[in-house]
């Protein structure tokens, strides 16, 4: 291998990180080129009057699969990350003004579920032991396949285990088939809530969630999100990769079916092999010229999307009670929410809603005595993103959470910003303004997402609108995918 051979990379997403990372590693020579201030993609961070703030993903799950990235780096992830396990994981709000808890423990959660329901503890352990098993054949033997080539999916475990899978059942017919209860049934709902479609439509192998959420727990690295992307950067700079922020790609010159250079509001620079984490959708409709696009705007416009959200950063000056790490306002009809963002887009009329304040785990991203709370609520990508919008939404979310925790909460906010498809667009290119990427629909799944190779014989696409798909753990194996096969091209010539 030619020790000088030169990578670009596009973007310094979680994908674009972890290829930076394994492509140093093995000696080629990586620049890493980022349009905004700093790396880490939707995982930025901001600071503002003593507050700190993750931007992006706040849910540390899968540690074990974050672990393995590290691992296969030659890294242990201790020495870069300190993770804290959340007890409890989360605390659900009620339409009824009760609320409960996810403990940690897998027993006290059993009875937990023993309480919503008769015999729900029961129900539960069989239910997660199900789960396990899509959650084994899922990401050990699916979630690194490249989805080039259909005998990928050709696997002995998966065929043993093919009607566990559960591939042709829906998460809502799964969950309502064993669950009787209001409040079981939406827990288990929770976490296809941001998969991109109604539970109706999820496929029940997606309950590989349930178990990651509810089982392998929910945990949070001392700094925050953050400290992910700027671990991986570590490694990679460590290992020679060079980054370049504030440094947005204009276009492509292609020749040959190659890209020949890449263009930068001032000048250009010859490539001779790019991998590309940033938007899919963007690099391939507005960076490369329309002869080489392997898809078009109207296969994009037919895809389905996970949700955009409006996100608001608060400060609170003073200490917030009955509220955990994570909460989740489950106090109106999640099918009905779920419908205005899937089947009929537009602005909620009774949404429900995420609070977020790590200063409850941990008090330095917040002034002493005050909380760093951060709202989000799911929203249809692709609608209209106004001020006038978020102004009413932040009113409603406010005076919930106002209401079932039993405190005042505006007239303690002393710092606000908000965070909407419009941001998504300008910071991301995101498209539609989506926040997650592409809906995890069955038609949607493996090699049925868009191509990781393109037409130009020289670029390799990674991150959430490709293989394995959306999230923290399969954003970083979409980018080991992508080095490995960059390698692989490569060295064939």
């Amino acid at each position: 291998m030619d020790s000088k051979k030169q990578i670009d990379i596009i973007g310094s997403g979680f994908s674009s990180l972890v290829a930076a990372c394994f492509l140093a590693k093995n000696g080629y020579a990586v620049d890493v080129y980022e349009k905004n201030e700093m790396v880490g993609g939707r995982a930025r961070i901001f600071k503002a009057d003593g507050f700190t703030f993750d931007m992006g993903p706040s849910w540390y799950w899968m540690p074990e699969l974050v672990d393995k990235v590290f691992e296969e780096l030659g890294e242990k992830r201790e020495d870069y990350l300190d993770l804290h396990r959340l007890n409890p994981s989360y605390k659900v709000f009620w339409n009824d003004k009760t609320s409960t808890n996810i403990p940690a423990n897998i027993d006290e959660l059993y009875q937990v579920f023993e309480e919503l329901e008769e015999n729900g503890g029961a129900k539960l352990k069989r239910f997660l032991e199900d789960a396990q098993v899509k959650y084994k054949v899922g990401t050990e033997r699916f979630m690194e396949k490249s989805g080039l080539k259909w005998l990928e999916l050709i696997d002995k475990e998966a065929i043993k285990n093919f009607f566990k899978l559960d591939l042709f059942k829906s998460v809502e017919k799964d969950v309502c088939n064993r669950f009787s209860s209001h409040k079981a049934r939406s827990i288990l709902r929770f976490p296809v809530l941001f998969l991109g479609e109604m539970p109706q439509r999820i496929p029940s192998l997606y309950t590989l969630m349930n178990y990651a959420d509810l089982k392998l727990g929910t945990w949070y690295p001392k700094g925050g999100m953050h400290q992910l992307a700027l671990a991986l950067k570590k490694i990679a700079t460590k290992h020679g990769a060079k980054f370049h922020l504030n440094t947005p790609i204009t276009g492509f010159e292609c020749a040959e079916g190659k890209i020949k250079k890449i263009n930068f509001s001032e000048g250009s620079k010859e490539v001779e092999q790019v991998v590309a984490g940033a938007d899919y959708n963007f690099v391939e409709q507005q960076l490369i010229p329309k002869e080489y696009r392997r898809y078009s705007p109207e296969y994009w416009d037919k895809r389905k999307m996970a949700p955009s959200s409006l996100i608001y950063f608060l400060g609170v000056n003073k200490k917030l009670a009955n509220v955990e790490h994570h909460n989740l306002f489950f106090d109106e009809d999640l099918m009905a929410h779920g419908a205005q963002i899937y089947d009929k887009p537009e602005w909620p009329d009774n949404p429900l809603f995420y609070a977020c304040v790590t200063s409850k785990t941990e008090e330095r991203v917040a002034p002493e005595g005050y909380e760093n709370l951060f709202l989000l609520m799911p929203l249809a990508p692709g609608i209209e993103d106004s001020e006038e919008h978020r102004s009413k939404y932040l009113d409603i979310m406010i005076e919930r959470m106002e209401k079932q925790t039993g405190q005042s909460i505006r007239e303690h906010l002393v710092y606000q910003r908000s965070y909407c498809i419009n941001d998504f667009k300008k910071d991301y290119n995101s498209y539609k303004g989506n926040a997650y990427g592409l809906a995890n629909t069955l038609s949607q799944t493996a090699n049925l997402k868009p191509k990781i190779t393109s037409k130009l014989s020289n670029l390799i696409f990674c991150g959430q609108l490709t293989v394995p798909g959306p999230g923290v753990p399969p954003a970083l194996i979409s980018g080991k995918i992508a080095a490995k096969l960059t390698m692989q091209k490569i060295s064939k010539g």
